[in-house]
């Protein structure tokens, strides 16, 4: 099933009946109105995530968890950056909206060289004008692959950006470089930076696949459970090298749900996908939910115990660690 658009509210998800998170519901849920019922357990004192170090092995396919849902991998010879947020806040204003807690790990001038950057939307913790304004001019010949419709903004914002250096697709639709297969897949969430352009642009997943090194990785971007999309994934791609999965941003929950996964849905696509290896993000960063921005990984260690599933292949890294894949 592809996207579908409605004429009064842009693309719509089809697994979905309706999606209510108007500013009228965000008001009701700052006021209270959603708030969960049964408390979450508190987290044991002391508690950390196991993360033991591992020797890196620069010959073999890298990832870093740079802060919230940006991540810098290395696949064949070529460096990708998704999602990349390097600013102190993700709002439209510089002196108002979530400040991060954390700095990043590196600048962007430390990257070195940046060949691709996958866009999964236009929501400001994503889509960070800032940061994409210093790519650009950094490493002027970045490819972007970005959902349908978000193209026009891009070549609007960039100066001198050439329409080829951006890829715009729909799910399920491919873009085949020399050396990369790039297929936009299904995630259940929406779009929009302002008050009048709600969902006018797409939203996506992505999966990008290495001939060259017969690998694949899978970014699920923002997105909710649904149990069609990531089943019909994980059919179509049989198994995942690596996953970028959020574990963040869940509460409350009947708010959340219709559009962000909790760790035990994380857990669930984790499987749902076949992935050798999945790491956390969209956690720890900046405060966008009730839940405390400490607390998924806590949460993601009982859902990989319930489920029967080893930490060892879902893994919730520091900022700025890098591990092979």
């Amino acid at each position: 099933m592809t996207e579908k658009w409605h004429f009064l509210k842009g693309y719509i998800n089809p697994h979905q009946k309706e999606l209510k998170r108007g500013f009228i519901h965000y008001l009701l849920w700052q006021f209270g109105y959603y708030k969960d019922k049964e408390l979450l357990e508190p987290i044991p004192e002391g508690f950390t995530f196991p993360n033991p170090l591992c020797q890196l092995d620069a010959d073999q396919p890298q990832v870093m968890w740079v802060n919230h849902s940006s991540y810098w991998l290395r696949l064949a010879g070529k460096n990708f950056l998704v999602d990349p947020i390097w600013s102190s806040r993700c709002s439209p204003c510089s002196f108002i909206g979530p400040s991060r807690h954390h700095p990043t790990s590196l600048t962007l001038e430390e990257l070195g060289r940046v060949d691709y950057v996958i866009l999964s939307h236009n929501h400001y913790d994503h889509l960070d004008k800032k940061t994409v304004l210093l790519l650009h001019h950094l490493y002027p010949n970045i490819t972007w692959i970005v959902p349908y419709k978000l193209k026009k903004w891009l070549i609007k914002t960039l100066p001198r950006l050439e329409r080829g250096w951006v890829i715009e697709l729909k799910w399920w639709e491919q873009f085949q470089s020399e050396e990369f297969t790039f297929t936009a897949v299904p995630a259940q969430h929406f779009s929009g930076r302002g008050l009048f352009d709600r969902n006018r642009t797409l939203w996506m997943g992505c999966v990008v696949e290495s001939t060259r090194e017969n690998k694949r990785f899978y970014f699920a971007g923002d997105t909710g459970y649904n149990p069609h999309d990531f089943k019909k994934i994980g059919e179509r791609f049989v198994s995942m090298d690596l996953s970028l999965l959020p574990i963040g941003v869940y509460t409350p929950r009947k708010f959340m749900q219709p559009v962000h996964i909790n760790p035990d849905e994380a857990v669930q696509i984790h499987q749902d996908v076949g992935s050798k290896l999945s790491i956390g993000g969209h956690w720890g960063t900046f405060k966008l939910s009730s839940d405390c921005i400490t607390r998924p990984p806590y949460d993601l260690l009982c859902a990989l115990e319930k489920k029967n599933c080893s930490w060892e292949n879902f893994r919730v890294l520091c900022p700025g660690q890098k591990i092979n894949w």
